[in-house]
């Protein structure tokens, strides 16, 4: 079930008035439960059982945990069996072909045929929302939730379920359990959020989608213009996509009466690596700061320990996204970009010298350069790709100038926006995101705009909003298109 289709639309029509009813009664958890698995299961009916399973994994440990001295039996219990319930369905056939591989290459008659398992939508999201809960309850951050119910529905909560933003337990749980009112406010701006998601997915990242596809599909069959054009109209339609989809999630949220985490910042704005993963898929990357890098030691062990903890990050995160080398070689380079630049951005000089809009050229060509990893569906594609971009013919490469006016407007708006506005300063050891764990920092004394102004952009944003609204409703768009972050 997907949030730009008519199905639900209806589903939703039909579950909120009965939502706004039970609200705050001892009947608004088994609802959302209800309702979360009906949406999840429309897909199908067999993603109920492991979502389940991984539900019931992580709540019976933490009773386990709060039970007995040997806290970290059950820790480890949680751990393992959602990440055997991972592995297996989203790395099962990857391990068996490279292992296959490799026992051929030392001439070992021996193979391993695939699994050939599904790979349930949302698997990589809802497994990490539910492991966060067993892991901050053995750190002593949150306790125990009683309700097996609430703990239920605080996983599958269907807005955010297949494609985050990847919630904590400390965050999402005491929404749970004391709901705000819903208020004209959360309903208009929910429906805000709503369009505007829809509009990106749908105008924006569904249109580009027709380029990347007929380019990326057939790379042989294109020169390098073609090849830059479509890679870098694939920089704009993941982040279109996603932020989209992000923007739909917060938005049902928001009229339901919850607050979910924003999960981008004009990432393409970024001066620094370090800065760039503080701006794009925030959730994720706070996750494997939180759990991964931090554990590892962070930035505490020296400067090697602390680059040796950076690639294994950066490596497990790539992985993360997809079963194939080409996430990993991804990853790969984001890692040594990291450690390549860490230093660098430190310096006065590219602090205070380099100019910012050459700092946001840099990153968002070497961000451009990764990309072609991420989409390409092999490594040979891949380097047949970067082949011919570095080794152009200069043809005519085809791109939509509609599409390339609507990038650029977006580009503009995001630079004005972050022009005028307090650009966020790193602490004193560094950038926090997956650098280390955030510190404290007095607030700055808050500004506030003229009413003449807010009125304007009160307006602004509803003229806005009508505009896309109009947008979709006359100009022919494509037909529907699944959310790329879905298979991951």
């Amino acid at each position: 079930m997907l949030f730009h289709t008519w199905i639900f639309l209806v589903f939703f029509l039909v579950t909120y008035p009965v939502y706004l009813r039970v609200k705050s009664t001892r009947l608004q958890d088994p609802w959302l439960l209800i309702v979360s698995y009906v949406f999840y299961g429309w897909w199908s009916p067999f993603y109920l059982v492991l979502i389940l399973v991984s539900t019931a994994i992580d709540y019976f440990a933490v009773i386990g945990m709060s039970r007995t001295r040997r806290r970290g039996l059950w820790l480890v219990v949680s751990l393992t069996s959602n990440l055997l319930l991972l592995g297996s369905f989203k790395y099962g056939d990857f391990l068996a072909e490279n292992l296959s591989a490799l026992l051929r290459a030392v001439h070992i008659p021996l193979a391993f045929g695939p699994p050939g398992l599904l790979l349930p939508v949302g698997i990589s999201f809802y497994t990490f929302q539910s492991m966060s809960y067993t892991i901050d309850y053995y750190r002593g951050h949150i306790p125990r939730e009683p309700s097996f119910i609430r703990f239920a529905a605080f996983v599958s909560l269907f807005p955010q379920l297949v494609a985050g933003p990847i919630e904590r337990a400390s965050h999402l749980l005491p929404q749970l359990r004391q709901p705000d009112r819903i208020t004209v406010t959360h309903v208009t701006d929910g429906l805000s959020l709503f369009v505007l998601g829809l509009f990106k997915k749908v105008a924006l990242a569904d249109y580009l989608g027709l380029y990347v596809d007929r380019i990326y599909d057939a790379p042989a069959a294109h020169e390098g213009p073609a090849l830059l054009m479509a890679t870098f109209a694939f920089a704009w339609q993941i982040y279109f996509d996603f932020s989209g989809y992000t923007d739909m999630a917060r938005g049902i949220a928001r009229a339901m009466g919850f607050d979910l985490m924003r999960n981008f910042d004009s990432p393409y704005l970024a001066t620094g690596l370090g800065d760039f993963w503080r701006r794009w898929h925030i959730s994720l990357s706070t996750w494997f700061r939180d759990y991964v890098y931090i554990p590892l030691g962070g930035n505490r062990g020296g400067t090697l320990a602390t680059y040796r903890n950076l690639v294994l990050t950066m490596l497990l995160a790539g992985l993360w996204h997809g079963a194939a080398w080409t996430f990993v070689i991804w990853g790969a380079m984001h890692a040594a970009g990291r450690v390549l630049t860490r230093e660098l951005e430190r310096t006065w000089l590219y602090r205070d010298v380099v100019p910012t809009i050459v700092k946001q050229l840099l990153v968002f060509a070497f961000v451009l350069l990764t990309w072609v990893f991420f989409r390409a569906h092999s490594l040979a594609d891949a380097g047949l790709i970067l082949s011919r971009i570095f080794q152009p013919r200069w043809v005519d490469p085809g791109f939509p100038a509609l599409a390339l006016a609507l990038i650029l407007a977006v580009w503009i708006y995001q630079y004005m926006r972050e022009s005028g506005a307090a650009s966020p300063q790193p602490s004193s050891t560094g950038p926090q995101v997956p650098d280390q764990v955030p510190v404290a920092a007095k607030a700055a004394p808050k500004r506030t705009a003229p009413e003449w102004v807010a009125a304007g952009r009160a307006a602004a944003r509803r003229a806005a909003a009508v505009a896309m609204l109009l947008y979709l409703a006359l100009v022919p768009t494509p037909q529907d298109q699944p959310f790329i972050y879905f298979q991951f």
